[in-house]
């Protein structure tokens, strides 16, 4: 199973910045959506951002006016800039690509190995 390759999480202090980077490799082809989840412990995962492939973005309630997720098709990247980082949003972190294929009419999701972001008080 391929597999995304996300970069950026540690640890920072409330009210800090942190940037992820995830990278789709280039045998995944014909991407539309991409996007972010989290899920802190004992939580269930939630989506954070999603962005397609012509750039509408849609967030969760609780990250907007804080985090901007952008692409970059020809690189198959997607990005999560995170401002004014909370506890509340200490998680791991977790990328996603959804490649349509013809062979199979449909989807399939592909998906990072996740990246831990923690947040001080």
């Amino acid at each position: 199973q391929l597999r995304l390759v996300e970069s950026g999480g540690g640890l920072v202090q409330a009210g800090g910045s942190l940037r992820l980077s995830c990278a789709a490799p280039g045998s995944i082809f014909s991407i539309n959506a991409m996007g972010w989840y989290r899920q802190a412990p004992g939580k269930q995962r939630e989506l954070v951002a999603v962005i397609t492939r012509g750039g509408s973005t849609n967030y969760v309630d609780s990250v907007k006016g804080r985090f901007t997720i952008s692409r970059d098709n020809a690189k198959n990247t997607v990005y999560l800039q995170m401002n004014s980082l909370q506890p509340e949003d200490t998680a791991a972190y977790y990328c996603h690509a959804d490649s349509f294929s013809t062979s199979i009419s449909g989807t399939t999701r592909y998906w990072g190995q996740g990246t831990q972001v923690t947040v001080s008080s």
